[in-house]
């Protein structure tokens, strides 16, 4: 119960809408909070798979990249570097003057996961967050009924 209560308190404190602020904030973020931060959309069959719209990534997702001059290329994970905030993708890489052959960091907002390494915490975390959204996955959404009902008083 205190933590529940401890939560609620934590997300109903105002929060600054200063840009300065909201900066320190991400680039001062601790490791736990970069996790979420770099959290990457599920590609749209995936989506209707799971019924989630996004997920923290990780290492071994396939992805595949939607912006940016390595736009179209898929890969798998290799490393999710949170001190830089970037992801790593197998196969996209490029050559120093030097020859060695070095990864190329891409932000996790650029990619789009197709397919999610499962396991036993990633599961819960889906299974979790699909019962929170109800049996028919939609979740906060006004239907037309809503609309309907809302001149009725």
């Amino acid at each position: 119960d205190y933590w529940i209560l401890f939560e609620s308190l934590l997300f109903a404190m105002p929060r600054s809408t200063d840009r300065r602020k909201q900066r320190k904030a991400y680039f001062c973020a601790p490791s736990h909070v970069r996790r979420i931060l770099m959290s990457t959309r599920l590609s749209r069959d995936q989506r209707a798979k799971y019924n989630v719209r996004a997920l923290p990534i990780r290492k071994d997702d396939e992805v595949k990249v939607k912006r940016g001059i390595f736009k179209g290329r898929e890969g798998k994970i290799t490393q999710v570097y949170r001190k830089k905030m970037v992801v790593h993708v197998d196969r996209i890489t490029r050559e120093k003057a030097n020859g060695a052959v070095v990864q190329i960091g891409i932000n996790a907002s650029n990619l789009e996961i197709t397919r999610p390494k499962l396991d036993k915490h990633r599961r819960e975390i889906l299974e979790r967050r699909n019962k929170s959204k109800g049996q028919d996955g939609k979740a906060g959404k006004i239907t037309e009924k809503d609309v309907a009902m809302r001149d009725v008083d």
